[in-house]
């Protein structure tokens, strides 16, 4: 496991990976600046209200919801965009690194769309559940578990449907249920991490794509 983290880390700071993480970034900006135009519309015909007090209180109460979203949806969102393209950098990993093992299927666009709602959901959850319990002890340990869990499976799985069949790649999984779980306490810890966060998607493609490569030839 350590070996495949340097591996993924490496490829974390590779243009390839870069360029899937500023287009993510960069369309979650996009989709951020819009839902601030279109409430800032909303705001603009509610301040057609007779009392200019509360017209003050729904301005101060847009600008402090849409600062919250943002540093709490940023992640998922980013997650979201970043997970249709998680199929192609899985492929990139494998031609960089298993040069002489077969490439895996690409998977299909309906797949890779739901993929990538799959992803953006995961997060969000973690995002959500990890407010009332990160500064606590036995709550960080819990939410810690819980993310490694669902990191874990969620990204060893998306993996290996490149090589077998769903079904075939839960069973894999399972078989290897300890090495697949602990391997996913590192891309947790990293999900409570501010901005560190942005980049799970693409760490845990290429991670876990380096430890199905080492399962299977194992």
């Amino acid at each position: 496991m350590i070996n495949a983290a340097f591996k993924a880390l490496g490829d974390l700071l590779s243009p390839e990976f870069r360029a899937v993480l500023l287009k993510a970034i960069g369309l979650s900006l996009l989709l951020f600046v819009l839902l601030f135009g279109a409430m800032q519309l909303v705001l603009w015909f509610l301040a057609l209200v007779p009392w200019p007090w509360l017209d003050t209180l729904i301005s101060i109460g847009a600008s402090l919801s849409a600062l919250v979203a943002f540093f709490f949806l940023m992640a998922p969102v980013t997650a979201l965009f970043a997970g249709f393209f998680l199929d192609r950098i899985a492929e990139k990993v494998e031609r960089k690194h298993y040069p002489e093992d077969p490439v895996g299927t690409e998977l299909s666009v309906m797949t890779a769309a739901w993929l990538g709602v799959q992803f953006g959901i995961v997060v969000l959850v973690i995002n959500i559940v990890a407010l009332p319990f990160v500064f606590t002890g036995i709550g960080a340990v819990v939410l810690i578990v819980i993310n490694a869990y669902l990191l874990s499976r969620e990204y060893f799985e998306m993996v290996g449907r490149r090589h077998m069949t769903p079904d075939a790649a839960k069973d894999f999984r399972k078989n290897n249920a300890m090495a697949v779980f602990m391997a996913g306490i590192l891309p947790a810890l990293f999900s409570l991490v501010p901005l560190l966060n942005l980049t799970v998607p693409l760490f845990s493609t290429s991670y876990f794509t380096h430890l199905f490569k080492r399962l299977r030839r194992s």
